[in-house]
């Protein structure tokens, strides 16, 4: 079986090499590399870096006026000759045994489409493995990232995420560049009846935001998305995708209510305190680290108040301002 693993890339040449040099190193090697740089700066281009491996990898390199994620990697199933399409964010490690775990599955399982869960790399930086944390934790997210046991049937994301190329020439490629563009995407294609799947021995090491500030903006935008994927879907929004706007909101109420009605306001802050020192006592054990341990309850806080800030503003604009956006388009 031959896939195609299709990687957008705009202005990250660095961030390719990497991917790259993991890629050597699988061991099942039936697969061709598609990069499609989405309009980068000239002096960002990461044509060189991409061509440099063309005697190691089956790997080709393509140029597009920037349009966005989605957008490329439509370039990229247009120009891919596999059996199945996988798609990777520029900002992952793969470990040796993913293709070989994916055709395993893939053949076993007759899987349609699939993802795979993130992990944290021992090379990340400590912050990174924060971030990792928050994004894969019980206490953030319900723990329904990466794990068989989620809410309904599995939706793949695009930072791992594959499709057979009848998904492809059934549903057709992504109808949003960008602001939950594989989350619409997944819908569409549980919706036209394939069958979807989490491979779990399939993951990969997630950079992600390398600081904490990127990763506020990056998890922002997220919420946003999700009002967005309510415009297309709205029996999509689920009460669950509200309790990271209802924690900022209790974050917001807390001193206030300290303030007006004392005894209320500092049990308020007492959920707050044993919130954080689970996190902290949970990071701590998983990672036997205590600056990830701290690191990761000011990157779970981020998560969930970005996030919610994101939901809330999106929210705002679109139902009761009424106003269009650009990411629909």
């Amino acid at each position: 079986m031959l896939y195609s693993l299709i990687i957008p890339l705009y202005n990250r040449p660095d961030e390719i090499r990497e991917l790259l040099e993991s890629l050597l190193l699988q061991t099942y090697k039936n697969f061709e590399v598609i990069v499609v740089e989405d309009g980068s700066k000239p002096e960002l281009s990461a044509e060189q870096i991409v061509m440099s491996y063309a005697n190691r990898l089956d790997v080709k390199y393509f140029y597009k006026i920037n349009a966005g994620q989605g957008f490329a990697r439509n370039h990229g199933f247009e120009r891919a000759k596999g059996d199945y399409f996988i798609i990777f964010d520029s900002d992952i490690i793969v470990p040796p045994h993913y293709m070989e775990a994916v055709n395993k599955e893939v053949t076993e399982r007759g899987l349609d489409a699939f993802g795979g869960p993130d992990a944290a790399h021992e090379s990340f930086t400590d912050v990174q493995k924060a971030i990792s944390y928050s994004m894969t934790s019980y206490f953030t997210t319900g723990g329904i990232r990466g794990k068989k046991k989620n809410l309904g049937p599995y939706h793949p994301r695009s930072f791992n995420m594959g499709l057979s190329r009848k998904v492809y020439e059934t549903v057709g490629g992504f109808i949003i560049p960008f602001m939950g563009e594989d989350i619409e995407y997944s819908i569409r294609i549980l919706k036209a009846g394939f069958k979807s799947g989490l491979i779990e021995e399939a993951y990969v090491y997630h950079k992600r935001r390398t600081d904490f500030k990127q990763f506020f903006k990056q998890i922002k935008f997220f919420g946003r998305a999700r009002i967005n994927i309510h415009s297309f879907f709205p029996s999509e929004l689920k009460v669950v995708h509200f309790f990271p706007a209802a924690f900022t909101l209790y974050l917001c109420l807390v001193p206030i209510m300290i303030l007006v009605l004392p005894s209320t306001g500092w049990w308020m802050f007492r959920f707050l305190f044993l919130f954080t020192f689970v996190i902290f006592a949970d990071a701590t054990s998983k990672h036997d680290d205590l600056k990830i341990g701290a690191y990761s309850v000011v990157a779970s806080y981020i998560q969930l108040t970005a996030y919610g800030i994101g939901f809330m503003d999106e929210a705002y604009h679109r139902w009761v301002k009424k106003e269009a956006t650009n990411a629909k388009q």
